[in-house]
């Protein structure tokens, strides 16, 4: 059977905490698992801490299996304007030198995973209830447009009054993800697209 594997990270420094994001990002990506399940494929998500962990992980498993699909998956950090790839190699604080070849195995959250939440305001506001604030929320028809620094602090103005409290990766991101409409994600945000696009021609290809 063939395999699929993502890396993904953003999971806090726990087994918990990461198998809490696991579980959230499955259910995001589950149009992804059924189409997968569907043409035959095995399907596992590796949710992991920080993006230098991530990296090395799945480094070292293209490596040792490079007849499994290994998909790595994480945060932009900033606008991405060169292919993503070429952005990990450039950007300070990354530098990882990754064969062009596995372009297509490799994936960004532009500019980070709270973009793809701020897409679907009906679903944050149902999730966080009274007192929430959408109106803080970015408008822009593409969101990987806004900066990071700005996606947290809308975060932060509109949840700040609800019962849930403000924002926080680890308490609520992976109860979001569960939640959010990933085609409204795919709408707005060009490489949310580009993965769920890139997966599925693969997988359809198989």
């Amino acid at each position: 059977m063939k395999e699929f594997v993502v890396y993904l990270e953003g999971g806090g420094d726990t087994k918990e905490t990461q198998a809490q994001l696991r579980q959230g990002m499955d259910a995001f990506l589950r149009p992804l698992k059924a189409l997968a399940d569907s043409k035959g494929w095995r399907w596992r998500l590796v949710a992991l801490g920080g993006r230098d962990q991530t990296f090395r992980r799945w480094s070292k498993a293209v490596t040792a299996e490079p007849e499994t699909l290994h998909v790595l998956l994480v945060d932009a950090e900033e606008a991405a304007t060169r292919p993503p790839c070429e952005h990990l190699r450039q950007r300070v604080g990354d530098g990882w030198q990754i064969d062009p070849a596995l372009e297509p195995q490799v994936h960004l959250m532009v500019q980070c995973m709270e973009t793809w939440l701020v897409a679907d305001p009906d679903a944050l506001a149902a999730y966080y209830g009274q007192h929430f604030e959408r109106g803080r929320l970015p408008n822009r028809a593409n969101l990987e447009e806004e900066p990071k620094s700005d996606v947290y602090r809308a975060l932060e103005l509109a949840t700040k009054k609800t019962p849930k409290g403000v924002y926080g990766k680890i308490r609520h991101a992976s109860a979001l993800l569960a939640r959010i409409d990933a085609n409204r994600a795919r709408a707005r945000c060009p490489h949310c697209e580009r993965l769920f696009a890139t997966l599925t021609d693969r997988f359809e290809a198989a």
